[in-house]
Order: C-alpha cells, then structure tokens, then sequence
C-alpha cells in the first residue's frame, strides 16, 4: 500500500511591511555608499602617488603626496590665515549674536516678530548678489587685501543665522533665574554672562561650530577681498593643486583636503560632549 504524499511545504512569502523596509534598508545602503565613495577615493588617493579620479587601491602606499604639501607656502601659511579669519570672525559673530538675541528673548516688543522675519529674510540672500558694492566698499575705506576686513564681512554674513539660533537656544532657559540673580544685585550683562549663557553651552556651541564651518569653507569671500598670495586662506589655496589644461595633482590634492579637514574634526571632537550634555538645568529650578 503507497505511503501517503506529505504536502509540500509552503514559502514563505515576506509580508508587504517586510518589503519596504527590505526596500527603505536598500535605498539608505545605496545612498551611504555614494556618501562614502568620495571619503574611500580620499584616503585611497593621498595614499597613492599615481592617482586618478578611479577608487583604486595604491600600489605602493607612500606618504610622499603629505611630504610634498607640509610646505610653509602650500599648507602652513594658508591654514594659519584660515585659522586666524575663521577663528577670530567666529568669536565675533557669537558675541553680537549673544548680545543681540538677548532683549529679542528676554523683553516682549510689538517690533520683535518684524525684526525676526527680517533676519530669517537676510539669511535667504546669496552673498554673491552684495559682493560687488562690498567690493567697492572696502576699496574706499582701504579695507581690501586685509585680514581682519575679510573676518569683518564673514562674520557679518553668518550673524542673522547666528542671531535666530541663538535666541531659539535662549528661550529655553528660565527666567525665574535671571529674576533670582536680580534679587542678588546683578546687572543684565552679569546675568548674561554668569547665568544665561553657561547654561545654553550646548546652543551656544552649536552656533559657534556651525559659523566656523560656514567660513572655514567659504572661497568666494576670501578670494574676491584678499589679493596677496601671502594672505590667503586654505579654502583659496587649494586652487594650487589644479594646473593648465585641465591637469590636477590628485594625490596632493587628496593629502591636502585631509589635513584641511582635521580642524573642523578636532573642533567638533572638543564640543561633542557639551553637543550631547542638553542645557544644564537639572536642579537649576525647583518646583
């Protein structure tokens, strides 16, 4: 007598939810790896003294591509001249960005909502569209070619942003605790500077790292208002790698991209765990 057939087992279909997140996981796969392309082709390249547009791994790693940009006039100058307009114009713009989104957060004004609209309206303007009177500007008031002229303007640029970051990171802190240091004898600028903004450091790093990578990038400022070789900032000097008739130190270029990238690395290594920290108000107020 024949056995009876066992039925066959069914598949498993994946259900529909299992597919799109199959889908969405393959879709985040694909954009991840256009992201990391560029990096991989960096290090590969710096590494390689024969690079080319193509991922390829060296045949011969070498550092002789960092060797050849650790000069005083490709590297350390122009990263000195980064340092010293982004740096200094940074410190400017959180400063008036602290003291001008103080009374916008702190004092209620029928002109403060206009004000606002006014400087998320400034952030939306190209600086390509005011170059040219700022060029004349500073031509007549002999601020072209200079140092301290260039940090002036890109401080001015990143100040509305700042300003709007920094009064939304100011709402959120009490102000039963400026009333409390009133009722101690402190002034406004003491409660500012000894209150207020200890307590916003996470908002008031975010404002500083986010203007420092907005200037630390920027080419076009730099290279319309600084004219002397001597003075020019990384992101203009990096143009040194790019030769006549389309041809391009690759290698050099790779080695020179990393090292222009380690400030902004280390900048954001130092101010990462006042990032995570969130306002330090635990305790601060008691209900």
């Amino acid at each position: 007598m024949p056995l009876p057939r066992r039925p066959a087992a069914r598949r498993r279909t994946p259900s529909r939810g299992t597919r799109r997140r199959l889908a969405a996981d393959a879709g985040l796969l694909a954009v991840a790896a256009a992201f990391a392309m560029p990096l991989v082709w960096l290090v590969l390249s710096s590494l390689d003294t024969e690079a080319t547009l193509r991922v390829r791994l060296p045949r011969s790693p070498s550092p002789d591509n960092f060797s050849a940009v650790l000069t005083d006039e490709i590297t350390f100058t122009p990263m000195l001249n980064s340092l010293l307009i982004c740096g200094g114009a940074t410190l400017l713009t959180v400063v008036c960005a602290a003291l001008a989104a103080y009374p916008l957060s702190r004092h209620r004004s029928r002109f403060a909502r206009p004000y606002l609209l006014t400087i998320l309206f400034a952030t939306c303007l190209p600086v390509t569209a005011v170059m040219v009177p700022v060029y004349a500007l500073f031509v007549r008031v002999d601020l072209i070619d200079t140092r301290y002229g260039t940090a002036l303007f890109l401080a001015t640029a990143q100040l509305p942003f700042a300003i709007w970051l920094m009064k939304n990171f100011m709402d959120g802190v009490p102000k039963v605790l400026e009333e409390a240091a009133w009722t101690d004898g402190a002034s406004w600028w003491q409660t500012l500077l000894r209150v207020i903004l200890p307590l916003m450091g996470p908002g008031v790093a975010v404002v500083a790292v986010y203007t420092f990578l907005m200037m630390w990038g920027n080419f076009f400022v730099p290279f319309m208002l600084l004219l002397s070789p001597e003075q020019l900032p990384a992101s203009v000097s990096i143009f040194t790698f790019f030769g006549n008739y389309g041809a391009v130190a690759f290698g050099e270029l790779a080695a020179f991209s990393i090292l222009y990238s380690t400030p902004v690395l280390v900048l954001y290594i130092l101010v990462s765990r006042r990032l995570g920290g969130g306002f330090a108000l635990g305790g601060a107020v008691k209900g």
